[in-house]
Order: C-alpha cells, then structure tokens, then sequence
C-alpha cells in the first residue's frame, strides 16, 4: 500500500499498541499545512490533500518555509476546517508571525546536478514509496542510484526494474553495512552533489531544491543537512521516539565551521547536532577526497552506526564548512514496534560511540583536542541522563538507558567491525 494512496484517517482503522504503562495508544494524524493554503492538509510527502480527523500532528509552513510542529485536537466530530483553524492559530501563537511576514526563496542560478543515493535492505514495499516521493521532487538536473545492501532476495532489483525503468538505477553491494553501501553509491554517481536518503523516508517535492540552496552559500559549504520530521505517528512506539527527541534539528538555518566556531564547548565533536543520516547531501569532490565513508560504521555492522556522523566530522576538520538548511525536508517513518524501537535506541547510542572510536582512528591529530573536552562532555552526558530521568516518561528513560549501553558498547563494536571488515578483505 503507497503512502501517497492512503485514505484519510476517517476510514483508517485504529492502530493499537500498548506502551509498557498498558493504555491502548490513539493514532495521531501526521498532516502538511501552509498557511497561505486556508484549509488545505496534505500527505506527507504525497501530491493531493487530505481530510484528517483530530487528532493530527501538523508541520506548519508560510510559503513553503517549515515554521514548526503544531499538534490540533478540534472538537470531537468537527470539520476538517475547524481542525485547520485551530492548527494554523496555534502556529501564529506559537511563532509570533508578524502581519504580512512573506519569506522567499532566491532562487539558484545554475543548480548542480545531483546523484540522490538509497541503501535498501529488504524493504521493497517502502522502497517503492520513497522512489515514488522522490519521482515528484521539483529539481531539474538529478539521478536516482538504489543500492541494494546485502539482499536476501531480487525483489528490490525486480522493483526498480519493472516500476522505474531508465528513471531509477540500481546497483547491488554484498558486504553488509550503510557506509559499505553508501560507498557503493558513491563510486556509480555521476552528480556534483551527493544526496542521501533512506528507504524508510518520504521526501518533499523541495528537498533538492532546498539543498541546492545550501551548497549556494558558497564553495567553501561541503555537507548540508535538513529537516527531518515523522511521516506517521500511528503507533505508541512511534510517539515514544518522537517525544525522546526524533530527529528534527530545528527550524532556523545554521551552518558550522573551524573558522568560526561556535560556543558550543565540544564543537566538532557533538556531530549529532548537525543533522542524520536520512537527510544529508555532500559536495562529491569532498567526500572522495575523504575516501567516502568508513566502512567500519553504519547500520549493519558490529558498530551499527555512526558513519553520518563521522562523515560530518571529518567534513569540518578538512576545513570545509556544514550547512542545516530546514526547509530540505524529509519524513521519517519510524520504528513501529517497541522491540524495533529498544534496538534502534541502541543503535543510536552504539553509533555515537562507534563515531568518536572512528574520529580517532581518522583524524588522530583531534586527540588532544578531544581529551581536553572529555571531562566536559562527560558532565554533559550525565547532567542530560539526569535531566531524563526527572522529565521523561517511562519508556523515555528506558530508551535513554539503552542509548548509554549503546554508547558504551560502541568503541568495541567499531573494533569489531573493523577486524571483520579486514578479514573479508585478506580472504578476498
């Protein structure tokens, strides 16, 4: 079933999953909404409007430009009207919009040719749906490369072959892990801009666009990231992640380098600031010059992560800087069950742990840099533990738990994977 094919949430049966305190969970309604479209709701990601019921979880825009996450309850049995009404007044609370506010966009004189690069792991059903999102980009130059990482079977080769023919192409990386596949992708794209999605997102009709105006910003721009926001929060572990924090990174565009630092006291290590994974774009000559992605990090190793964030890190300590640029938006569709959300927790934390293990392995001349910010972030990590456990629900605290496992676990898990991966290659 296509995301961009789903009834409203009138005719959709209630989604049921317990959290651990017992309460069945109520779905909430993700919806797009801008504010100069008066009662207009759309998919996530999709090409026509909708008609929720409340509840619905809003991303309010002003001409396209994301201003924030808006939740609407309406009255019980209202009109989708009055769910609008009260969404866009909460917005205009909340953000302070002043009469006549009218962002623009300049738009970009010669934009880049992009090569939009997927790792995929079995999933066809959602890979279909990402490619279907990606088909509807407003952007005139760009490639499409799905990789197929480690398959168990045809299914995503036969999908891209019988659905996108000639749109889409497709190529297939046997040694498991994200990076391994990253770089895969890498090596068959033609673009001056790298884009990374994953298979588990829908992205918006702007999203090249978006980034091309971040490269815009000058030569000296090698890695821009975007706004990363749910694309359903239809079950209880799905609420739980987005209340931990999700993914999102703000709302004002920012950028970072060594030149002008930031006060931030552990800059460039807290890389997890910049952006994820799911949303990242590069400047091709400055990734290959890096040798792409360390293959001992990402999903499907020992170190279940951690490559974005160490692509990030090394982008900045080469000297280039970084770009968050909101308006390049794309919908994540997170965990559904709590047992994929208890690993994808770990994951993160496993990651992070994974990334500073690689950032010295990498760039050892940041040792001393980082030694003398340890004792710091170290007081950071329990003061936020701390603060958890006081403000965060049940399985809030669970999943930041998991997180320092993962944390903790993640230097063995780089080592790990770096052991294999030199073993597959002595063996080849």
């Amino acid at each position: 079933m296509s995301v961009t094919r789903r009834p409203a949430a009138a005719s959709r049966p209630p989604a049921r999953d317990p959290g651990p305190a017992g309460p069945a969970y109520a779905p909430v309604a993700v919806v797009d909404m801008d504010l100069t479209r008066p009662y207009e709701f759309r998919r996530p990601g999709g090409p026509g409007p909708v008609r929720p019921t409340a509840p619905v979880l809003a991303l309010v825009r002003l001409r396209g430009r994301p201003l924030g996450l808006v939740t609407a309850a309406g009255e019980e049995g209202g009109a989708p009207e009055d769910l609008w009404r009260s969404a866009a007044d909460t917005a205009r609370r909340r953000f302070l919009l002043p009469r006549g506010a009218n962002p623009t966009r300049a738009p970009v004189l010669a934009p880049p040719y992009m090569s939009v690069i997927i790792a995929t792991h079995n999933r066809p059903r959602m890979l279909r749906e990402c490619l279907n999102s990606l088909l509807r980009v407003d952007y005139p130059h760009f490639e499409v490369i799905v990789v197929d990482n480690a398959p168990a079977d045809d299914s995503a080769e036969r999908l891209v072959r019988d659905a996108y023919g000639g749109r889409v192409r497709y190529v297939r990386e046997p040694a498991a892990g994200l990076a391994h596949a990253h770089n895969r992708g890498l090596a068959a794209a033609r673009g001056e801009i790298a884009a990374f999605t994953d298979d588990d997102t829908l992205v918006d009709p702007g999203w090249l666009a978006a980034i091309a105006d971040g490269f815009g910003q000058g030569p000296g721009v090698g890695c821009v990231t975007g706004l990363i926001v749910p694309a359903e929060l239809e079950t209880a572990a799905q609420a739980a992640l987005e209340r931990h924090g999700g993914f999102a990174k703000g709302y004002a565009p920012r950028t970072w380098s060594l030149r002008h630092p930031p006060k931030d006291p552990l800059f460039p290590f807290t890389a997890g600031r910049f952006g994820s994974g799911t949303n990242m774009a590069f400047r091709m000559s400055a990734l290959r010059a890096l040798g792409g992605f360390d293959p001992a990090t990402g999903t499907g190793t020992p170190a279940h992560g951690g490559d974005d964030l160490l692509a990030f890190f090394r982008v900045l300590t080469a000297g280039h800087t970084l770009a968050y640029q909101p308006d390049a938006i794309v919908w994540h569709r997170h965990r559904r069950t709590r047992d994929a959300l208890d690993a994808q927790a770990f994951g993160y934390g496993a990651g992070l742990g994974a990334y500073l293990t690689g950032a010295l392995v990498n760039e050892p001349r940041m040792i001393p840099a980082l030694l003398r910010r340890l004792p710091r972030g170290i007081r950071y990590a329990l003061a936020r533990a701390h603060r958890t456990a006081e403000a965060d629900t049940t399985r809030s605290r669970r999943l930041a738990r998991l997180e320092l496992r993962g944390l903790l676990y993640g230097p063995v898990g780089y080592l790990r994977s770096r052991r294999r991966n030199h073993t597959g290659s002595a063996g080849v």
